[in-house]
């Protein structure tokens, strides 16, 4: 059985808890997040680009993305955003697409973790999609304790993703997080057993 999962979620809804647990179960987790950094690495083509189209000031002394810097200019601003979008995206797809059949090579079943997994449109992707779900409510708490942001900064992060109630009604496979993180790994454990 070759299965191809799309792990997603809301912002702070725990997604990297449970690619945790699926790692260590034996699933192939194909990462978007590392796999962005690693497309805006220093020296990589994604990284020039957005110096050349951002400019200097979203580029640290170090040689790195300032990814605060960025952040700011695009969080608000959609037009800004689809232009980071538009050098990030096809660096990631092909780094993801790499690790993904590498795992698929060895047998695996592979996750991959993509936070925007429905506002990419993504979908099509994968075999099936899990979401990991917390109300609204619990994401804007969990966000302004992890990230220390205002209840608007928390608000805008997450005005910036597909509800996370819209993204509950397109998945395969729900687990909910909202409870203790003994009640999610039960969830999980029932979860994985098909896929051993």
């Amino acid at each position: 059985m070759m299965t191809v999962i799309g792990l997603t979620g809301g912002i702070a809804s725990g997604k990297s808890t449970v690619a945790k647990f699926l790692a260590e179960h034996g699933f192939v987790v194909v990462d978007a997040d590392i796999a962005s950094r690693k497309a805006v690495a220093p020296g990589s083509t994604g990284l020039a680009e957005i110096k050349t189209v951002f400019g200097e000031k979203v580029i640290q002394e170090d040689g790195t993305l300032d990814r605060k810097a960025l952040g700011e200019i695009i969080f608000n601003d959609p037009s800004e955003r689809a232009k980071l979008n538009a050098i990030v995206h096809p660096l990631v797809r092909d780094i993801m697409e790499v690790e993904k059949n590498a795992g698929l090579t060895q047998g695996k079943v592979v996750v991959m973790d993509i936070p925007l997994l429905f506002e990419n449109k993504l979908e099509h992707t994968v075999d099936e999609v899990w979401v990991v779900y917390v109300p609204e409510t619990i994401q804007k708490e969990r966000l302004m304790a992890r990230n220390h942001l205002t209840i608007d900064e928390a608000i805008s992060r997450i005005k910036s993703q597909i509800s996370i109630e819209e993204k509950k009604q397109k998945a395969d496979k729900v687990i909910d997080n909202s409870g203790s993180l003994e009640e999610l790994y039960t969830q999980l454990n029932c979860l994985v057993q098909p896929y051993k």
